[in-house]
């Protein structure tokens, strides 16, 4: 056992931190322990707090003999809201141009792109994909420029799932 784990009994350590040194305590900042391996630090969770001295509130003395219990809580992380990009159906864009748009920035097959330009064509919208706001937002510029500098009127949009 190391050093620091004879120290501080309530740390989770391994055989390969014997020549661990015990820099920071912070329990209160994120439960960690911070170890001097030589150059690097190592941060190690804590799953309770070392005995420590804490004075007495009535006599002021330390008792030398406290304990206490970290908890820890696991932040719940929100899934990030997803966004469809659509492509519009006008009378001017060459089908052809369409398929190109959908193999090149959406990374559809040749059948996967037709597929979606026909119902495009057929239906006056379809779906390229479905992404996070930045991404969707970056192949819906992609598209619109692309579209104007071949001189075409296609229009691509995004819409919340």
């Amino acid at each position: 056992m190391s050093r620091s784990a004879a120290l501080l009994p309530g740390i989770r350590t391994s055989a390969h931190q014997v020549a661990a040194e015990v820099v920071h305590v912070r329990p209160a900042q994120g439960f960690a322990v911070l170890l001097n391996m030589g150059m690097n630090l190592v941060v190690h969770e804590m799953t309770e707090l070392p005995p420590i001295a804490m004075a007495d509130k009535k006599d002021g003395k330390g008792t030398g003999n406290s304990t206490g219990v970290v908890t820890k809580t696991k932040p719940k992380t929100k899934k990030p809201d997803l966004y469809r990009v659509l492509i519009l159906n006008d009378d001017f864009t060459p089908m052809e141009f369409v398929v190109h748009i959908l193999e090149r920035f959406f990374r559809k097959s040749r059948e996967e792109a037709t597929r979606i330009m026909l119902h495009v064509h057929n239906h006056g919208v379809g779906e390229c994909g479905i992404y996070t706001y930045e991404v969707a937002e970056t192949k819906v510029t992609q598209v619109m420029d692309a579209a104007r500098q071949n001189q075409h009127p296609l229009q691509c949009v995004m819409e919340k799932k």
